[in-house]
Protein backbone atom coordinates (compact mmCIF):
# COMPACT_ATOMS: atom_id res chain seq x y z
CA UNK A 1 0.00 0.00 0.00
CA UNK A 2 0.92 3.61 -0.77
CA UNK A 3 2.82 5.01 2.28
CA UNK A 4 1.15 8.10 2.50
CA UNK A 5 -2.01 8.22 1.09
CA UNK A 6 -3.32 11.62 2.52
CA UNK A 7 -1.24 12.97 -0.14
CA UNK A 8 -1.91 10.30 -3.29
CA UNK A 9 -4.68 8.30 -2.25
CA UNK A 10 -4.93 4.90 -3.56
CA UNK A 11 -2.98 3.58 -6.48
CA UNK A 12 -3.52 1.45 -9.08
CA UNK A 13 -2.00 -1.45 -7.62
CA UNK A 14 -3.42 -0.64 -4.48
CA UNK A 15 -7.15 -0.99 -5.53
CA UNK A 16 -6.29 -4.02 -7.83
CA UNK A 17 -5.12 -5.82 -4.31
CA UNK A 18 -7.97 -4.52 -2.25
CA UNK A 19 -10.72 -6.04 -4.56
CA UNK A 20 -8.33 -9.26 -4.85
CA UNK A 21 -8.98 -9.76 -1.54
CA UNK A 22 -12.75 -8.83 -1.30
CA UNK A 23 -13.31 -11.40 -4.25
CA UNK A 24 -11.42 -13.83 -1.69
CA UNK A 25 -13.89 -13.11 0.78
CA UNK A 26 -16.57 -14.69 -1.90
CA UNK A 27 -17.72 -17.11 -4.57
CA UNK A 28 -19.21 -14.61 -6.47
CA UNK A 29 -18.42 -12.01 -9.63
CA UNK A 30 -21.13 -8.90 -9.91
CA UNK A 31 -21.55 -7.08 -12.66
CA UNK A 32 -23.96 -4.50 -10.78
CA UNK A 33 -22.59 -2.31 -8.51
CA UNK A 34 -25.59 -0.55 -5.65
CA UNK A 35 -24.63 1.77 -3.80
CA UNK A 36 -27.95 2.38 -0.87
CA UNK A 37 -28.22 5.79 0.71
CA UNK A 38 -29.33 6.41 4.13
CA UNK A 39 -32.29 4.39 5.41
CA UNK A 40 -32.26 2.26 2.16
CA UNK A 41 -29.96 -0.88 2.97
CA UNK A 42 -33.30 -3.01 2.98
CA UNK A 43 -32.20 -3.64 -1.02
CA UNK A 44 -29.69 -6.24 0.62
CA UNK A 45 -32.06 -8.23 2.33
CA UNK A 46 -33.76 -9.80 -0.68
CA UNK A 47 -30.27 -10.37 -1.90
CA UNK A 48 -30.31 -14.15 -3.31
CA UNK A 49 -27.34 -16.51 -2.26
CA UNK A 50 -26.02 -13.82 -0.13
CA UNK A 51 -22.66 -13.29 1.36
CA UNK A 52 -21.72 -10.36 3.35
CA UNK A 53 -18.07 -9.04 3.88
CA UNK A 54 -18.20 -6.17 7.00
CA UNK A 55 -15.91 -3.77 5.24
CA UNK A 56 -14.09 -4.33 8.74
CA UNK A 57 -12.64 -7.15 7.19
CA UNK A 58 -10.88 -5.53 4.10
CA UNK A 59 -7.64 -4.67 4.25
CA UNK A 60 -7.07 -0.47 3.77
CA UNK A 61 -10.92 -0.02 3.75
CA UNK A 62 -13.05 2.77 5.26
CA UNK A 63 -15.67 2.15 7.76
CA UNK A 64 -19.06 3.44 7.86
CA UNK A 65 -19.99 6.08 11.10
CA UNK A 66 -23.62 7.45 10.15
CA UNK A 67 -26.55 5.77 11.30
CA UNK A 68 -28.77 3.96 8.25
CA UNK A 69 -25.56 2.71 6.95
CA UNK A 70 -24.23 -0.80 8.40
CA UNK A 71 -20.61 -1.14 6.92
CA UNK A 72 -20.66 -4.37 4.75
CA UNK A 73 -20.61 -5.85 1.33
CA UNK A 74 -23.24 -7.86 0.48
CA UNK A 75 -22.73 -9.84 -2.58
CA UNK A 76 -25.24 -12.47 -4.78
CA UNK A 77 -28.02 -12.36 -7.05
CA UNK A 78 -31.37 -9.94 -7.60
CA UNK A 79 -33.32 -11.08 -10.28
CA UNK A 80 -31.00 -13.22 -11.74
CA UNK A 81 -27.95 -10.88 -12.19
CA UNK A 82 -24.93 -10.79 -9.60
CA UNK A 83 -24.88 -8.00 -7.52
CA UNK A 84 -22.54 -6.61 -5.01
CA UNK A 85 -24.43 -3.94 -2.90
CA UNK A 86 -22.50 -1.15 -0.83
CA UNK A 87 -24.72 -1.30 2.65
CA UNK A 88 -23.64 1.70 3.96
CA UNK A 89 -21.46 4.63 1.98
CA UNK A 90 -18.85 7.09 2.98
CA UNK A 91 -19.21 10.87 3.49
CA UNK A 92 -16.94 14.06 3.12
CA UNK A 93 -18.74 15.41 6.24
CA UNK A 94 -17.31 11.83 8.17
CA UNK A 95 -13.73 13.51 7.63
CA UNK A 96 -12.76 11.18 4.54
CA UNK A 97 -11.39 13.14 1.57
CA UNK A 98 -13.00 12.94 -1.59
CA UNK A 99 -10.77 10.12 -2.82
CA UNK A 100 -11.76 7.85 -0.15
CA UNK A 101 -15.03 8.93 -0.04
CA UNK A 102 -15.24 7.23 -3.38
CA UNK A 103 -12.91 4.77 -3.66
CA UNK A 104 -15.27 1.55 -3.75
CA UNK A 105 -16.09 2.26 -6.93
CA UNK A 106 -12.98 1.47 -7.91
CA UNK A 107 -12.65 -1.33 -6.34
CA UNK A 108 -15.90 -2.51 -7.78
CA UNK A 109 -14.79 -1.85 -11.02
CA UNK A 110 -11.96 -3.99 -10.24
CA UNK A 111 -14.15 -6.87 -9.34
CA UNK A 112 -15.89 -6.54 -12.85
CA UNK A 113 -18.73 -4.40 -12.36
CA UNK A 114 -19.71 -2.25 -16.38
CA UNK A 115 -22.96 -0.40 -14.10
CA UNK A 116 -23.88 1.23 -10.77
CA UNK A 117 -26.72 2.19 -9.33
CA UNK A 118 -26.59 4.74 -6.59
CA UNK A 119 -29.46 5.91 -4.53
CA UNK A 120 -29.46 8.63 -2.11
CA UNK A 121 -31.68 10.28 0.27
CA UNK A 122 -32.41 13.82 -0.75
CA UNK A 123 -34.01 17.11 0.54
CA UNK A 124 -36.37 18.35 -2.74
CA UNK A 125 -35.91 21.84 -3.68
CA UNK A 126 -38.25 21.76 -6.63
CA UNK A 127 -41.78 23.33 -5.33
CA UNK A 128 -43.32 20.66 -7.77
CA UNK A 129 -41.95 18.11 -5.98
CA UNK A 130 -43.07 16.52 -2.46
CA UNK A 131 -41.79 14.24 0.07
CA UNK A 132 -41.93 10.61 -0.59
CA UNK A 133 -41.27 11.19 -4.35
CA UNK A 134 -38.63 9.10 -6.53
CA UNK A 135 -36.38 11.53 -8.71
CA UNK A 136 -34.36 10.00 -11.57
CA UNK A 137 -30.89 11.65 -11.58
CA UNK A 138 -30.55 13.24 -14.94
CA UNK A 139 -27.71 15.48 -13.89
CA UNK A 140 -25.66 16.60 -11.38
CA UNK A 141 -23.68 19.72 -9.54
CA UNK A 142 -20.92 19.10 -8.04
CA UNK A 143 -20.81 22.20 -5.53
CA UNK A 144 -17.69 20.88 -3.43
CA UNK A 145 -16.01 19.91 -7.01
CA UNK A 146 -16.79 23.70 -8.59
CA UNK A 147 -15.21 24.90 -5.15
CA UNK A 148 -11.86 22.89 -4.83
CA UNK A 149 -12.82 19.65 -3.63
CA UNK A 150 -13.68 17.16 -6.81
CA UNK A 151 -12.73 14.05 -6.14
CA UNK A 152 -10.07 13.73 -9.04
CA UNK A 153 -8.39 16.42 -7.90
CA UNK A 154 -4.73 14.95 -7.36
CA UNK A 155 -1.86 12.41 -9.62
CA UNK A 156 -3.82 10.96 -12.61
CA UNK A 157 -3.61 7.39 -13.58
CA UNK A 158 -4.69 6.34 -16.98
CA UNK A 159 -5.44 3.00 -16.07
CA UNK A 160 -8.05 4.60 -13.70
CA UNK A 161 -9.21 7.08 -16.74
CA UNK A 162 -8.28 10.01 -18.71
CA UNK A 163 -7.07 13.20 -16.61
CA UNK A 164 -9.72 15.24 -18.36
CA UNK A 165 -12.72 13.46 -18.24
CA UNK A 166 -16.15 14.45 -19.68
CA UNK A 167 -18.98 14.61 -17.37
CA UNK A 168 -21.67 14.93 -20.00
CA UNK A 169 -23.69 11.65 -19.93
CA UNK A 170 -23.12 11.00 -16.55
CA UNK A 171 -26.19 9.27 -15.93
CA UNK A 172 -27.04 6.52 -18.52
CA UNK A 173 -29.29 7.57 -21.21
CA UNK A 174 -30.92 3.90 -21.44
CA UNK A 175 -30.77 3.33 -18.55
CA UNK A 176 -33.25 6.39 -17.32
CA UNK A 177 -36.02 5.28 -19.85
CA UNK A 178 -35.67 1.84 -18.65
CA UNK A 179 -36.25 3.16 -15.46
CA UNK A 180 -38.99 5.63 -16.42
CA UNK A 181 -40.57 2.42 -18.28
CA UNK A 182 -40.36 0.48 -15.42
CA UNK A 183 -42.33 2.94 -13.03
CA UNK A 184 -45.34 3.36 -15.23
CA UNK A 185 -45.38 -0.75 -15.32
CA UNK A 186 -45.16 -0.31 -11.33
CA UNK A 187 -47.84 1.80 -11.50
CA UNK A 188 -45.19 4.53 -9.89
CA UNK A 189 -46.45 7.68 -12.22
CA UNK A 190 -47.43 9.47 -9.68
CA UNK A 191 -44.26 9.81 -7.49
CA UNK A 192 -41.66 9.74 -10.41
CA UNK A 193 -39.88 12.90 -10.62
CA UNK A 194 -36.33 13.63 -12.54
CA UNK A 195 -33.83 16.46 -12.31
CA UNK A 196 -30.73 17.58 -11.22
CA UNK A 197 -28.86 16.67 -7.81
CA UNK A 198 -26.87 18.65 -6.11
CA UNK A 199 -24.22 18.17 -3.90
CA UNK A 200 -23.19 19.86 -0.66
CA UNK A 201 -20.58 18.75 1.66
CA UNK A 202 -22.82 18.55 5.42
CA UNK A 203 -23.66 17.49 7.77
CA UNK A 204 -25.48 20.74 8.46
CA UNK A 205 -28.47 20.71 6.61
CA UNK A 206 -29.51 23.91 4.32
CA UNK A 207 -30.28 27.45 5.71
CA UNK A 208 -33.57 28.98 3.81
CA UNK A 209 -31.16 31.56 2.55
CA UNK A 210 -29.00 28.15 1.28
CA UNK A 211 -31.85 26.70 -0.10
CA UNK A 212 -33.09 29.27 -2.38
CA UNK A 213 -29.46 29.66 -3.87
CA UNK A 214 -29.19 26.21 -4.84
CA UNK A 215 -32.90 26.08 -5.83
CA UNK A 216 -32.08 29.39 -7.86
CA UNK A 217 -29.36 27.52 -9.94
CA UNK A 218 -31.11 24.60 -10.98
CA UNK A 219 -31.17 22.03 -8.40
CA UNK A 220 -34.19 20.15 -7.97
CA UNK A 221 -32.72 17.73 -5.04
CA UNK A 222 -29.66 18.36 -2.85
CA UNK A 223 -27.66 15.48 -0.76
CA UNK A 224 -24.77 14.99 0.73
CA UNK A 225 -23.13 11.96 -1.32
CA UNK A 226 -23.60 10.72 -4.57
CA UNK A 227 -21.39 13.02 -6.63
CA UNK A 228 -18.12 11.56 -6.00
CA UNK A 229 -19.06 8.13 -7.00
CA UNK A 230 -20.66 9.31 -9.77
CA UNK A 231 -17.94 10.98 -10.89
CA UNK A 232 -15.23 8.18 -10.35
CA UNK A 233 -17.17 5.61 -12.28
CA UNK A 234 -17.70 8.06 -14.92
CA UNK A 235 -14.17 8.76 -15.08
CA UNK A 236 -13.11 4.76 -15.10
CA UNK A 237 -16.08 3.69 -17.61
CA UNK A 238 -18.59 2.34 -15.80
CA UNK A 239 -22.52 3.32 -16.96
CA UNK A 240 -24.35 5.29 -14.00
CA UNK A 241 -27.72 5.58 -13.08
CA UNK A 242 -28.97 7.66 -9.89
CA UNK A 243 -32.19 7.55 -7.98
CA UNK A 244 -32.83 10.06 -4.90
CA UNK A 245 -35.70 9.28 -2.58
CA UNK A 246 -36.67 12.89 -1.34
CA UNK A 247 -37.21 12.49 2.15
CA UNK A 248 -38.41 15.88 3.08
CA UNK A 249 -38.94 19.09 1.28
CA UNK A 250 -36.74 21.89 1.92
CA UNK A 251 -37.65 25.46 3.50
CA UNK A 252 -37.53 27.87 1.00
CA UNK A 253 -40.01 30.32 3.24
CA UNK A 254 -38.98 31.93 6.57
CA UNK A 255 -42.59 31.96 6.68
CA UNK A 256 -43.19 28.40 6.15
CA UNK A 257 -39.37 27.17 7.31
CA UNK A 258 -39.10 23.96 9.11
CA UNK A 259 -36.34 22.05 10.86
CA UNK A 260 -34.83 18.71 9.02
CA UNK A 261 -33.54 15.95 10.97
CA UNK A 262 -31.70 12.77 10.17
CA UNK A 263 -34.56 10.35 11.83
CA UNK A 264 -36.93 11.79 9.89
CA UNK A 265 -35.01 11.16 7.05
CA UNK A 266 -34.49 7.77 7.49
CA UNK A 267 -38.62 7.31 8.53
CA UNK A 268 -39.26 8.30 5.14
CA UNK A 269 -37.09 6.27 3.84
CA UNK A 270 -38.33 2.91 5.59
CA UNK A 271 -41.99 4.10 4.75
CA UNK A 272 -40.98 4.56 0.97
CA UNK A 273 -37.99 2.17 0.76
CA UNK A 274 -39.93 -0.80 -0.48
CA UNK A 275 -40.99 0.81 -3.54
CA UNK A 276 -37.52 1.97 -4.29
CA UNK A 277 -36.47 -1.77 -3.75
CA UNK A 278 -38.76 -3.14 -6.36
CA UNK A 279 -38.32 -0.45 -8.99
CA UNK A 280 -34.77 -1.01 -8.75
CA UNK A 281 -35.25 -5.17 -8.87
CA UNK A 282 -37.65 -5.16 -11.55
CA UNK A 283 -34.65 -2.19 -13.94
CA UNK A 284 -32.36 -4.84 -13.06
CA UNK A 285 -34.77 -7.93 -14.33
CA UNK A 286 -34.71 -6.42 -17.86
CA UNK A 287 -31.65 -4.76 -18.00
CA UNK A 288 -29.11 -5.77 -20.68
CA UNK A 289 -25.61 -5.96 -19.47
CA UNK A 290 -23.54 -6.31 -22.51
CA UNK A 291 -24.57 -2.95 -22.99
CA UNK A 292 -21.72 -1.08 -21.51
Amino acid sequence: MTTDQSAEGYSFEDIQLIASNVLKQTRHKPSIGIICGSGLGGLADIVQDAETVPYSSIPEFPVTTVKGHEGKLVFGYLEGKPVVLMRGRFHYYEGYPMWKVAMPVRVMKAMGISTLIVTNAAGGLNENFKTGDLMILRDHIDLPGLTGECVLIGKNDDRFGPRFPAMVGTYDSELIELAKETAVNLGYSSILREGTYIMIGGPSFETVAESRLLRNWGADAVGMSTVPESVVAKHCGIRVFGISLITDMCSLSYDAANATTHEEVLAIGEKRAGDLQKLICAMIGNMNLNNN
